[in-house]
């Protein structure tokens, strides 16, 4: 077992300077009315590397992915990061039978920030259309999108 306090460094710089946006007025809304866990983290941000935002965008890609696939009826996809480590500290995706598609997961999808932010695009300026009610479901967004793997 492996603790991490603080993995990248001490936090020297806070505030706006470092950090700039809203914090959770809207998550539940944002996602999916509490239907789904999540750890608290906000979308308001329009920061791709902020894993909060990314992550979820992330996970409901690859779970329409894997539905879409023939893997699930319904699908979870959960992820979990600390600060300054690009590779998640965990992925897990599970299926209605409560069925392990870790394997095909990780075999298909990389869940480092860098390669989110590049497989969905989040450089563009597409955050216009979450403005208003939430952020799933829109077909024109990229995380909505079916891919063959």
């Amino acid at each position: 077992m492996q603790v991490l306090v603080n993995p990248s460094g001490a936090f020297t710089q806070g505030g706006f300077q470092a950090d700039a946006g809203l914090t959770g007025r809207k998550i539940m809304v944002d996602t999916y009315g509490g239907l789904i866990p999540h750890g608290g983290g906000c979308f308001s941000g329009k920061d791709p590397t902020k894993v909060d935002r990314s992550g979820a965008y992330m996970c409901r890609f690859v779970a329409k992915n894997l539905v879409a696939a023939g893997y699930a009826r319904e699908c979870l996809v959960s992820v979990a990061y600390a600060i300054g480590r690009p590779e998640p500290l965990m992925i897990e995706a599970v299926n209605e039978k409560q069925e392990s598609l870790n394997d095909i997961v990780t075999a298909h999808f990389d869940f480092r920030p860098r390669a989110i932010i590049e497989r969905l695009e989040l450089c563009r300026p597409i955050y216009r259309a979450t403005a208003t009610y939430g952020h799933f479901g829109k077909p024109d967004l990229p995380w909505e999108e079916i891919i063959a793997f």
